[in-house]
């Protein structure tokens, strides 16, 4: 059988399936979790098609997987240059201990680190920030993303006296 697999496409195909597989979900279950068609998903699936950074972020979602990684073997991030910054991505997104907010909050101050050290502002120039988070962690600060720490499960804060917080206990 012919193969228009056209450079990555096919690598991103096999490992689209192989992660499909490992999910447990059929092509129409993945498709329908992706918001893309079946006849889309499987051409994809097959290297027929080049999908879009956001297709690729929809079925990374669906996929509970790291869109970056597929953005690499779609061929849309350079894998050499990207590599670290990837996979220490990819780590956070995978950290099951961590809730999806928790995981944006720390791409956002390591986004905010990389930046202040020099690296990651044309990278994300290349990718054209598509990821969940990117485009918010080009303008975050490490002070911004913790400024939504109330919607982040831990200790409650202290408050000092005179403060409208709320309801002070008092003793006795």
């Amino acid at each position: 059988m012919a193969s228009l697999n056209v450079g990555n496409l096919g690598n991103l195909g096999e490992y689209l399936r192989e992660q499909r597989r490992n999910a447990q979900l059929s092509l129409r279950q993945l498709a329908d979790a992706a918001g893309v068609s079946n006849p889309y998903l499987s051409q994809i699936e097959r290297g027929l098609r080049k999908p879009s950074a956001e297709v690729l972020q929809q079925v990374a979602k669906a996929l509970r997987i790291s869109a970056e990684t597929l953005y690499v073997r779609a061929g849309i991030l350079d894998a050499e240059r990207d590599r670290d910054d990837v996979e220490t991505r990819a780590v956070l997104l995978a950290d099951p201990s961590l809730n999806e907010r928790q995981k944006q909050v720390l791409l956002q101050i390591y986004e905010s680190f990389r930046k202040e050290n020099g690296f990651g502002a044309d990278a994300d120039a290349d990718a054209d920030a598509d990821d969940d988070g990117e485009a918010r962690a080009q303008d975050a600060t490490a002070g911004d993303a913790v400024g939504g720490a109330d919607s982040i499960p831990g200790p409650e804060p202290r408050t000092t006296g005179g403060s409208d917080a709320g309801p002070r206990r008092t003793a006795g």
